[in-house]
C-alpha cells in the first residue's frame, strides 16, 4: 500500500534561493572554507543593550506567561508613540497586532485579506517570499516590471495597466529588498491615487525603515489609512533572531486576524514583546550609530561594486542591498553566483531570487564588517579580471 505524499499547496512554493546558497555556505566553512558573506540581509551587530536589559528583567519579573493574542498593551501603545514620534501619524493600539516576526504577520494578513483568486499587485523585482505567501493563500501575485533606470520603483501608470476586478491590493516595500531603493513622496501619494481610484487597499513592507541614509521614509499612514502596515524589529534594531514583528491594519480587520492568531500562533514571545518597547523607546542613539556605519559601508560598497564594472544606474539609499546589474557578464545570475562562490569564495545573492525581472542581476548585502567587506571585493576584483 502506498501512503499519500505531501500536500499540492507546497507544490506552489518555490525554494529561498539566498537561504540555500546560505546553506551551501555552511558547509563550504565545515570544509574550513572562508567564505566573505555578502549574501545574506542579517545585521551583523550585537543588539543594543537596552534590549539586553529588557530580556533579563523580563525573566526577573516572571513575564514569561502568555499575552494578550494581539499583543503585549505595552509595546502596542509604544508602537503607537513611535509612530506619532516619527511621522505624526495616529494609530489605534486596537488597530496592531503583534507577532513572532513579520512573516507571521505577513501570512496572517494574506489569510485575512484574499480570497481564492483574489489578486495582489507585486513589483518585479521584490521580496522572493512575497509571492509564495500570496499562492499559499490561493491568491494570484500579479507582477508590474520595474526598472533600473527609475530606481525600480513602480510607475503609477503601469500598476493601472495590471488592475482587474479581482484585484484588493497594492503592495509597496520601501526601501527595498533587493534593490535598497525609496519611494519618493510624490510617487507614493500617486500609487495611493491610484489605489483609492479603485478601492483598492496598499501593503506597505516597512521592515527596512529606519536605515535610510539619503532623504525620509515615509509610511503609508501618512497617505491613506485603507492601509497595511508589516513592520518588526528584526533589521533596525538587529533582533533577526528574536522574532519579533507587527502588522497595523484597518480596524475591520483585526478581529479576523486575532482569531487566526489565537488558532495559529497564540501571542507572540512575552519577553522579546517586552524587549521591543525597549528598542523603541532607548536605542535610538545605538541605532542612529548603527545607521552611520552602514552608510560608511554602502558608499564604500558602492564604488566597489562599480569598480567590478557592474551598473547601479540609481543609488540605493536604503537598507543594505546594493542591487548591480551585471547582464554583460552573464544572463543566467544563479549559475554567476555559485561560480562567485565557488571561486571567489563570497556569497552573493542571485537576481533571480526576486523574480524573472531581477535575472541578470547580482544583489550584494553590506550587513558586514568594512574588514570583511575589502577582504571579498578584493576576492571579487581578481575574480572578475580572470573570467
Amino acid at each position: 500500500m502506498t501512503y499519500p505524499g505531501h500536500a499540492r499547496r507546497c507544490d506552489a512554493i518555490t525554494p529561498f534561493i539566498v537561504m540555500e546558497i546560505l546553506e551551501k555556505i555552511h558547509q563550504m566553512e565545515a570544509r574550513g572554507i572562508d567564505v566573505v558573506h555578502m549574501e545574506i540581509g542579517e545585521p551583523d551587530f550585537c543588539v543594543p543593550q537596552c534590549i539586553d536589559h529588557a530580556v533579563t528583567q523580563a525573566f526577573e519579573c516572571n513575564e514569561t506567561s502568555y499575552t494578550h493574542s494581539l499583543g503585549d498593551i505595552r509595546l502596542r501603545e509604544a508602537i503607537c508613540r513611535y509612530h506619532i514620534e516619527k511621522y505624526g501619524t495616529l494609530i489605534d493600539p486596537g488597530q496592531i497586532l503583534i507577532t513572532s516576526g513579520t512573516s507571521p504577520a505577513m501570512l496572517l494578513l494574506f489569510s485575512a485579506l484574499v480570497n481564492p483568486g483574489d489578486e495582489i499587485i507585486i513589483s518585479d523585482p521584490h521580496y522572493a517570499c512575497y509571492a509564495n505567501f500570496i499562492n499559499y493563500v490561493q491568491g494570484v501575485p500579479v507582477t508590474v516590471p520595474v526598472h533600473e533606470e527609475e530606481g525600480f520603483v513602480y510607475t503609477p501608470e503601469a500598476i493601472e495597466q495590471k488592475i482587474t476586478p479581482n484585484t484588493r491590493a497594492i503592495f509597496i516595500n520601501s526601501p527595498s529588498n533587493p534593490t535598497g531603493n525609496i519611494i519618493s513622496k510624490e510617487r507614493m501619494t500617486q500609487i495611493v491615487e491610484v489605489a483609492k481610484a479603485h478601492h483598492l487597499y496598499v501593503i506597505s513592507d516597512e521592515i527596512y525603515h529606519g536605515l535610510v541614509y539619503e532623504g525620509t521614509d515615509h509610511s503609508i499612514f501618512e497617505f491613506t489609512d485603507q492601509a497595511f502596515v508589516l513592520n518588526g524589529f528584526s533589521k533596525l534594531f538587529a533582533m533577526t533572531g528574536l522574532r519579533l514583528g507587527y502588522l497595523i491594519a484597518p480596524k475591520q480587520f483585526i478581529r479576523p486576524l486575532q482569531v487566526l492568531q489565537q488558532n495559529f500562533f497564540i501571542c507572540a514571545n512575552s519577553v522579546i514583546q517586552l524587549a521591543g518597547v525597549a528598542a523603541l523607546e532607548q536605542a535610538h542613539e545605538e541605532t542612529l550609530e548603527m545607521k552611520n556605519i552602514y552608510n560608511t559601508r554602502r558608499k564604500y560598497a558602492l564604488e566597489r561594486v562599480r569598480d567590478l564594472g557592474l551598473g547601479v544606474s540609481v543609488e540605493p539609499t536604503g537598507a543594505f542591498y546594493i542591487f548591480a546589474n551585471a547582464k554583460h557578464v552573464s544572463n543566467d545570475s544563479y549559475a554567476l553566483a555559485l561560480d562567485i562562490l565557488e571561486n571567489a569564495h563570497v556569497g552573493v545573492t542571485p537576481g533571480i531570487d526576486f523574480g524573472a525581472n531581477g535575472e541578470g542581476y547580482i544583489r550584494f548585502s553590506y550587513a558586514n564588517s568594512m574588514e570583511n567587506l575589502e577582504t571579498g571585493f578584493d576576492r571579487l576584483e581578481k575574480y572578475f579580471k580572470n573570467r
